[in-house]
Order: structure tokens, then C-alpha cells, then sequence
């Protein structure tokens, strides 16, 4: 299930929504990429206002960043892979290594000053997934 807002993303901004056979040609097609895993709208609401934040936050970083949509299909693969806990996020790649994520929803300002400090990462390994939060144990 998608929403209006997140089908926006492809009909009027021309993000491609990856699946299996399109996520190589893209994250290693394009310089640095930064990934939008939504899962379902109607169970994580505020995957419309990332709909909404992330072309604005495309426009902000003018030709630095290549934006597109993962499939329902492979998106919990590509979460095992990239060990972020929440939905909706942002996942940023160079030449298709990691640089880092966001998740859930921020503040405009936020967004801004954590994106440019991902962009100024050098690529590494994603953070050790934190069974804790996973879990929901404290």
C-alpha cells in the first residue's frame, strides 16, 4: 500500500521506486543516493511527511544527492543490511557504501544539519543493530 504523497515521489519528481532487479543499477549508478524505505503509510503515518520533507531536502543539497524509493519487497532485507530500527528512513549511500541514516521524523532544521554531516562522512560500516530498541527491552 502506498499513499498519494509517497506516489508523488516517481509521478512528479521522478524518483524511481527500486525493487530487486532496478537497486544495483541505481546505488551504484549515481554518486551518492539517498534512500527512502517507508514501509506502509497506513502503519507508519509519518511516512507521508518524509514524502514530503524529502524533495525539499533533495532541492536544499542541489545536485549532491540522487533520491528514490525502495520497494516493499526488499525493504527488510535492505534493513537487516543497512540496521536502521525505525520507519520511515533515510538511508544515504556513496558509490553505493553507507554513510549513514535517519529515521523517523525531525524537525526541518534537522534534517538539514544531519544530512550535511552524513554527506561529510567518510563511508563505513552501518551501526550494530541495537537489539534493545529492536525489541522494545530497556
Amino acid at each position: 500500500m502506498t499513499s498519494p504523497l509517497i506516489a508523488q515521489l516517481q509521478t512528479r519528481y521522478g524518483y524511481p521506486f527500486l525493487d530487486a532487479d532496478s537497486y544495483d543499477h541505481f546505488v551504484y549508478g549515481n554518486e551518492t543516493v539517498v534512500l527512502f524505505f517507508c514501509n506502509d503509510p497506513l502503519h507508519f503515518p509519518e511516512s507521508n511527511d518524509v514524502a514530503v520533507i524529502l524533495p525539499e531536502l533533495i532541492k536544499a543539497f542541489s545536485g549532491r544527492l540522487q533520491a528514490a524509493v525502495i520497494a516493499r519487497p526488499i525493504e527488510r532485507e535492505l534493513q537487516a543490511r543497512f540496521r536502521f530500527t525505525g520507519w520511515p528512513s533515510l538511508v544515504f549511500l556513496r558509490n553505493g557504501e553507507y554513510l549513514g541514516a535517519i529515521s523517523g521524523i525531525k524537525d526541518w532544521q534537522e534534517y538539514r544539519q544531519e544530512t550535511a554531516r552524513i554527506l561529510t562522512a567518510a563511508p563505513g560500516e552501518p551501526p550494530v543493530f541495537d537489539l534493545d530498541k529492536v525489541c522494545g527491552a530497556r
